[in-house]
């Protein structure tokens, strides 16, 4: 409780909740149409990309100003993905081997920048290299206004370019044929991406910023098949792992804001990966042992079905041990046959199991869909 009457008292915690909230919010909905295009790794690059940009507006302009290393940190950024673009174009490399380049070769000219940098006398009042892992306790309320100004135009553009982002998402052909440039709405979808990554690269950091645009859309992506339920969901992930990982990093001694943020993410994504209805891996595991067990019943009522049609006779009990040798391959014969006694389909008589008058119908109409389908009754019945 006090934790939490901290976030509305407390000038730096609020601070900090606030400026990683937007964070959260922007990156979530951008990030997630990177991850339906499947350039999850775009935002990798560009974040390391945008190293040099900052150390070349300090040097340039000489000003620590939010606004001045953040419109740096976007020209890098932008100048990566067009050089992305460009080796894409005109070259047989793939895209993922020239980001892979992008990245490595602009992050490593923004550490030798930040070297050259420590050399100079002002080299300590710099502090330039807080970007690369982010340093959120240093947020103040001007720089949150500045994100939040930024970030609310772009939510503005996806607003406004709702329609153009879905096709170029799932039909880039589809919107051309109607007339769309899809050359110059992919253009602007990156440059939004831009914007979303350079926002955060002072609270995240450059290393882990690419985190924040994949974690959340990818967690919403497992619950939603819907684009506009996705969109809201991601920027409701980025922002509780925004607040949550400034909560937990204030309550705690030693423990830097922007990776928590990002466990906070990563927390969600596995929370989304196991539980998640539809994709999860706990719920496809019971569907699939749901789904084995009632085709083992099914198979054991087929059998039945076959003794039967050898003597016609509902009384005639067969043993145990024909049903399981005649379901050699399957296994699971006893729980089967308690299943099919608890439906009220089998029953167990003379040390023998045999099918009821309501185990006949069902096992009848079992046949005569699988023989219309072409499914063989079983396999190796007679």
């Amino acid at each position: 409780m006090d934790v939490f009457s901290d976030l509305f008292t407390d000038y730096t915690l609020r601070t900090v909740a606030l400026g990683s909230a937007v964070i959260g919010v922007v990156s979530g909905v951008l990030g997630s149409f990177a991850v339906l295009r499947r350039q999850s790794l775009l935002g990798d690059a560009i974040s390391h990309a945008a190293l040099p940009g900052i150390v070349v507006a300090y040097l340039v302009t000489g000003s620590k100003a939010s606004l001045v290393l953040v419109l740096g940190a976007a020209v890098a950024g932008w100048i990566g993905t067009l050089v992305v673009m460009t080796i894409v174009r005109s070259s047989r490399v793939k895209s993922d081997s020239a980001l892979g380049i992008v990245l490595s070769v602009f992050f490593g000219v923004g550490l030798v920048l930040l070297t050259f940098l420590q050399r100079r006398p002002d080299a300590n009042q710099a502090g330039l290299d807080k970007f690369l892992f982010g340093q959120a306790a240093g947020l103040v309320q001007s720089e949150v206004l500045t994100m939040a100004a930024l970030g609310g135009i772009a939510l503005a553009f996806v607003i406004l370019l709702w329609k153009e982002f879905k096709l170029l998402s799932f039909d880039r052909g589809f919107g051309e044929s109607l007339g769309f440039r899809m050359s110059v709405v992919d253009v602007v979808l990156t440059t939004l991406l831009v914007v979303a990554i350079v926002l955060g690269l002072q609270t995240v950091g450059v290393v882990l910023m690419s985190a924040m645009v994949v974690a959340p859309a990818a967690a919403a992506r497992q619950w939603t098949d819907r684009l506009v339920v996705m969109v809201a969901l991601a920027a409701l992930f980025g922002a509780v792992s925004g607040v949550g990982g400034a909560v937990i990093s204030s309550s705690t001694a030693r423990i830097p804001t922007g990776p928590t943020i990002v466990l906070c993410a990563s927390a969600i994504v596995m929370v989304s990966l196991l539980f998640a209805p539809n994709r999860g891996l706990l719920w496809n595991r019971l569907r699939g042992a749901r789904s084995r067990r009632r085709l083992r019943t099914e198979a054991v009522l087929a059998d039945l079905y076959a003794l039967w049609g050898q003597h016609e006779d509902l009384d005639h009990a067969h043993p145990a041990a024909v049903l399981e040798t005649m379901a050699l391959n399957r296994g699971g014969v006893a729980g089967a046959l308690d299943e099919l006694a608890s439906r009220g389909l089998a029953r167990s008589a003379d040390g023998g199991w045999m099918l009821t008058s309501e185990g006949l119908r069902v096992a009848r109409k079992l046949h005569g869909e699988r023989f219309e389908s072409g499914i063989p009754l079983q396999e190796g019945a007679t």
